[in-house]
């Protein structure tokens, strides 16, 4: 019931935010709803992590230690983007109050679609849920309406659903493998677990590899990665907290979840390539990291590496290794999401997104600037953060198994795209301009800098985004600063500090993830 119960609140938010006509009606609606999901995922997590596996028959609803956790991460990201929100929304929509509800109704469909994603046993309804994400991040990847807005989103949608085909693909030779095996089960996740060693090798192998294809689009693995950047360049960035932060996440599960299967089968030869793709993924975002001139592509490049690392080490195979993983898919969730408020909150402060035109942004927001400091540092992997903690575990597993050659470049590739990520954050925090430049071209709906009339024109003086004699920044939202201490504070804690019950999860996660 209590599954029942989070996805009914995520659909009835979405429902009231579109109907009610009170003013800021879909803000409360929308706060309140992924509040109250987040609690009852809590409740749900302490009782699956205490050994229950929640089951709901009639509507195909299972969550065991690896659903539940996905879940778990959907509603913590979900409640601080919904919170952060209300005010960076209402200043972006300044002009405009009306689109507030068109974003808060797609912004709740795709809380809905993430949560349904590691909720439901069927494979062939997590397809469905999978594109639902797509169709309801494109509306908001492209909220701008701007010509970029609409470039990206149009991007997105194109390559998401040529990757959905091919996974389509993968799943009607998943269930021809199941049907060779002699059915008599259900095609959920624990049904193809129980038909495995039956199937035959040959379609599950191909199965595996067009579904890792398809949903690698939307993971944004090299080489189907090229909608990310975009994407995340154009969309609010709380929007952006949900894409990088978890929605990326949640379809990785679904490949995670076949990989038990594989290692039931003949096929499992096939998951030994994982960490090839991986380091692939890890390697070439890590080299684009040096060269990135817009800060939120920035932190899209590092969500690209951050899905290398976690499929790396889930291709490893061991215990520890698949750990490392779930490790990494915490700390990336919370840590990523977190990054793109900061870049919000410079955003807000500053008036554009390019890396050279922000310089000394300690002098102009110190409150942004010091989000985007540890922003930066938690996301590369300084220690002791939780990211260094789970990279390190990674490399540990890796080089126990014996596999020298492909850590010492994983970690290789970790260290330039350490190097390239406190690169510019140093440079947008502490540095001075040598010479005035022009902002670079926005749109006032992303930048925030849209005001009522007679109020300021800018968020920012120019002067105040390249370290000159700067006109004090506007103040950040109450909600928006409420959220960058409570997730920052989130942040530091998890490098000091993790809480038996999630690590418990974390276990049982990976646990999972063995045969």
């Amino acid at each position: 019931m209590i599954l029942l119960v989070m996805l009914g609140s995520a659909l009835l938010a979405a429902l009231l935010s579109a109907v009610l006509p009170v003013r800021r009606a879909a803000q409360s609606v929308t706060v309140a709803s992924s509040l109250a999901i987040l609690a009852l995922a809590c409740v749900a997590a302490l009782r699956v992590a205490s050994g229950a596996v929640i089951t709901v028959t009639a509507a195909s609803l299972s969550v065991d230690g690896l659903s539940m956790l996905i879940v778990l991460l959907v509603a913590l990201v979900g409640a601080t983007a919904a919170i952060y929100s209300w005010g960076y929304m209402e200043r972006a929509c300044a002009r405009e109050p009306g689109r507030l509800r068109v974003y808060y109704v797609n912004y709740n469909v795709f809380v809905f679609a993430m949560l349904a994603i590691p909720m439901v046993a069927e494979s062939t309804l997590v397809w469905i849920f999978v594109e639902l994400t797509t169709l309801s991040s494109a509306l908001l990847v492209s909220f701008e309406n701007t010509e970029e807005a609409l470039e990206a989103a149009w991007k997105y949608v194109t390559l998401s659903l040529m990757g959905a085909g091919i996974a389509l693909l993968g799943f009607l030779l998943l269930f021809a493998a199941l049907q060779a095996a002699g059915g008599g089960t259900s095609y959920t996740w624990a049904g193809l677990l129980a038909a495995a060693p039956r199937m035959p090798p040959a379609l599950l192998r191909m199965a595996f590899l067009l579904i890792t294809v398809g949903f690698g689009t939307k993971v944004g693995l090299v080489p189907l990665h090229t909608w990310l950047p975009d994407a995340h360049s154009q969309a609010p960035s709380p929007v952006c907290a949900l894409l990088s932060g978890i929605e990326t996440t949640s379809v990785l599960y679904v490949i995670l979840r076949l990989l038990p299967v594989l290692e039931a089968s003949p096929a499992a030869s096939v998951a030994r390539w994982m960490p090839v793709f991986g380091l692939i993924s890890v390697g070439v975002a890590a080299f684009l990291l040096l060269q990135v001139r817009d800060y939120k592509r920035l932190f899209a490049f590092s969500t690209v590496e951050h899905m290398g690392i976690i499929l790396f080490a889930a291709g490893l195979g061991s215990q520890a290794a698949h750990y490392g993983a779930m490790y990494q898919v915490v700390c990336h969730a919370v840590t990523k999401s977190f990054c793109f408020f900061a870049a919000g909150a410079a955003l807000l402060a500053v008036s554009t997104r390019q890396i050279a035109s922000v310089r000394g942004l300690i002098r102009t927001s110190p409150a942004a600037a010091a989000s985007l400091l540890l922003g930066g540092l938690a996301i590369a992997g300084a220690p002791p953060l939780a990211v260094f903690l789970s990279e390190l575990s990674i490399l540990k597993a890796g080089l126990a198994e014996g596999r020298y050659v492909i850590v010492g470049l994983l970690a290789t590739f970790i260290a330039i795209a350490f190097f390239g990520v406190l690169l510019h954050v140093n440079r947008m925090v502490f540095g001075r301009a040598t010479e005035p430049q022009a902002p670079a071209r926005h749109s006032a709906t992303e930048h925030g800098a849209a005001q009522a009339p007679g109020a300021p024109v800018s968020a920012a003086a120019p002067g105040a985004a390249h370290g000159g004699a700067a006109a004090a920044a506007l103040p950040l939202p109450l909600s928006c600063l409420t959220i960058l201490i409570l997730a920052g504070a989130l942040v530091v804690a998890l490098g000091f500090y993790l809480p038996a019950p999630l690590d418990e999860l974390l276990r049982m996660a990976s646990g999972t993830l063995q045969r």
